[in-house]
C-alpha cells in the first residue's frame, strides 16, 4: 500500500457515560442508596450537574467512564509519544510477529507515513521519499534472507531497519479524565503535528458520545490563559473557534 493516512474509530465505550458519572459523583454528597441514585440519573437530565462538577474540580467520578478507540495509519514515532500518556491500555501492532517483507504488500512497500511537511515540498520530493522507503524495504527483505535460517525469529532482527516512518496500528483505552488530560496536552498547537491530529479527531468523536463530559476538553487554552507561557502560538482566539466547531 505504500503511503497511508490517520484513521480513527471508536470502538466502544461506557454506557451513558454522563449518567455514571452523575450517579458516582451524586453518591459523595447523598446518604440516598444506589437504586435511587440510579433511577435519579436516568428520569433527568445531568446535563447541569456534568458542568457543576468540571466547574468543581470533581474530577474523580469522571474516571469511571472509558472509551477505546482503533487507531490505524500513524507512524512508529507517534507510538514512542502516546505511550508516555501511561494512565492508558495500549495493544500494538508487533514488528516481531508481523512481517512487513515486500511479497506480503500490495505496492512491494511496508506502510508508511508523510509528514506534511515533506508533502508540500511538492511531487519531486514526495517521489524521493517514496524512492527511500523502498530502498529501505529491500533492505529489510534483504536482512530477511540472510536471517532465514532463524525461522520467524528473523523478523526479531530485521525490524531494526525499519524507520519510524513506518505505520503501526493499536487499540487504546482511556478514562475521561485521562483523556482530558491527553487533550490539554495533545491538542495544542504545540503538540508534534501527527500526535495533535490524533488527538483532535479522538475528541471530535467522544464529544458525540459525552457533548457535556467533554464540552470544555481541548487544549489548555481553552478556558483560560494559554498554559505555554513565552511558547503561546500566539492563536488563541483562532484555536478556541476551531474547537468551538469540532
Amino acid at each position: 500500500m505504500g503511503r497511508t493516512e490517520l484513521r480513527v474509530e471508536l470502538l466502544h465505550h461506557t454506557h451513558c457515560p454522563e449518567q455514571l458519572v452523575a450517579l458516582a459523583a451524586k453518591l459523595c454528597y447523598s446518604s440516598a442508596d444506589i437504586g435511587e441514585l440510579k433511577k435519579g440519573v436516568t428520569e433527568r437530565d445531568q446535563s447541569h450537574f456534568i458542568r457543576k462538577l468540571a466547574d468543581m474540580g470533581h474530577l474523580t467520578p469522571v474516571e469511571h467512564a472509558s472509551f477505546t478507540f482503533g487507531v490505524e495509519g500513524i507512524s512508529r514515532s507517534l507510538l514512542a509519544q502516546i505511550t508516555r500518556h501511561r494512565i492508558a491500555s495500549f495493544s500494538v501492532k508487533s514488528q516481531r510477529y508481523v512481517s512487513e517483507d515486500s511479497a506480503a504488500k500490495e505496492d512491494g512497500v511496508f506502510n508508511y507515513i508523510i509528514p506534511p511537511r515533506i508533502a508540500d515540498l511538492g511531487a519531486a520530493e514526495v517521489q524521493e521519499y517514496a524512492r527511500q522507503m523502498a530502498q529501505i524495504q529491500q533492505w529489510y527483505d534483504n536482512w530477511l534472507e540472510k536471517l532465514a535460517d532463524y525461522g520467524d525469529a528473523a523478523r526479531e532482527d530485521a525490524r531494526f531497519i525499519l524507520p519510524n516512518a513506518a505505520e503501526t496500528k493499536l487499540v487504546v483505552t482511556m478514562n475521561a479524565r485521562e483523556l482530558m488530560h491527553f487533550f490539554a496536552l495533545r491538542c495544542c498547537n504545540r503538540a508534534q503535528w501527527e500526535i495533535r491530529a490524533l488527538a483532535t479527531e479522538m475528541l471530535r468523536l467522544v464529544r458525540r458520545e459525552s457533548p457535556e463530559l467533554f464540552r470544555n476538553a481541548g487544549p489548555g487554552c481553552l478556558t483560560g490563559p494559554c498554559p505555554e507561557g513565552a511558547m503561546c502560538c500566539g492563536e488563541q482566539v483562532k484555536v478556541r473557534e476551531m474547537f468551538r466547531k469540532l
